[in-house]
């Protein structure tokens, strides 16, 4: 697959732009353009924020945050399943150590 960039053309609240994007990452653009719609759409639909630029620093941040939160959760998951991993290598390491 080329990396070369095609142009793909995306709506954001009833306006159109432009993107310079890989072909095999089209649909993932698409997706995220869908994304950030629904999300600038909630927050104007909301009444408490008012013009486009705004209502879309306010969507990056909501999005960024909860990407930072899923992340989060991540590493805390990965440490807890680090951490009941060890322990059961030492619960069934105990066993082998005490036959005779």
């Amino acid at each position: 697959m080329s990396k070369t960039p095609t142009t793909v053309e995306v709506r954001i609240l009833d306006k159109e732009y432009l993107v310079a994007c890989p072909q095999e990452e089209q649909e993932a653009l698409l997706r995220a353009a869908r994304h950030l719609d629904t999300k600038m759409r909630e927050i104007r639909s909301s009444g408490k924020v008012f013009g486009t630029e705004r209502i879309a620093v306010m969507a990056a941040l909501n999005i960024t945050h909860a990407l930072l939160e899923r992340d989060t959760m991540s590493d805390a998951t990965s440490s807890l399943l680090r951490a009941m991993d060890s322990r059961l290598d030492e619960a069934l390491g105990e066993p082998s150590g005490n036959e005779s």
